[in-house]
């Protein structure tokens, strides 16, 4: 399995430099908040990126990546309400504090072994929903030919994966960890109460099997049909 097949591959032309110790954003901090001194690097995998989120609590990414590597000012810090800390660089354009350490300290150089497993499956499960675009929704139905919701995402995870995580959504909502919609990645499910699941793709993307008369498709997430949560598996 491809591991780059995951992450957006970032051109040399989005990574920013550190030069003394005064680090430049992408885009300049809004006039009305005052800069902090603090400087942070980015780091997550060598060759890509984390996602710039809109909000810190309930956002919605981008479509920008900070590269592995690249260092930003941080404008304020904050908790969301699951007590994860979060970086504000100005302009509504928030970062996970976690994917990130202090501009004096050394970023990774390779990727675990752990996370390339688990980015392999995850890929591997998008990969097998994908290939079930178009096919009708269907209640009751788990493949190959039609699917309702649940039906589709326990296919993906069993032929793509070899993981049983349950039929229905109120066994699968318990197949892994719950996360924030916020900390959503590739491969991660994603629901809304239990009477709705899909899997996360990235980019604010998700693919599910909607309702009767509509076929597997390819959504974006937002405000009028938002998520509740999400259920890491890998």
């Amino acid at each position: 399995m491809n591991f780059k097949s995951k992450f957006v591959k970032l051109t040399a032309a989005a990574a920013l430099t550190l030069t003394g110790v005064a680090a430049t954003n992408s885009v300049k901090p809004a006039a009305h908040v005052q800069a902090a001194s603090q400087v942070v690097k980015v780091n997550y995998v060598p060759g890509y990126g984390i996602a710039v989120w809109s909000n810190y609590e309930g956002g919605h990414t981008t479509g920008q990546y900070l590269q592995h590597g690249s260092s930003y000012k941080v404008i304020k810090t904050v908790k969301d309400s699951q007590g994860n800390t979060w970086y504000d660089l100005g302009l509504n354009q928030w970062i996970m504090a976690k994917y990130t350490v202090s501009a004096n300290t050394a970023v990774s150089q390779a990727a675990s072994t752990a996370t390339t497993n688990a980015t392999s499956q995850a890929q591997a499960v998008i990969n097998i929903a994908k290939q079930q675009i178009g096919k009708p929704y269907v209640w009751g139905a788990a493949g190959p030919s039609s699917f309702d919701c649940s039906g589709l995402t326990s296919y993906a995870f069993s032929k793509g994966a070899g993981k049983n995580i349950g039929r229905t959504t109120y066994t699968q909502l318990n197949a892994g960890k719950r996360v924030s919609v916020s900390q959503l990645q590739p491969g991660d499910l994603v629901f809304w109460g239990n009477y709705h699941v899909g899997i996360y793709l990235g980019n604010n993307q998700y693919i599910h099997a909607p309702q009767p008369g509509q076929n597997v498709t390819v959504a974006s997430i937002s405000s009028y049909f938002y998520p509740s949560y999400g259920v890491r598996v890998f």
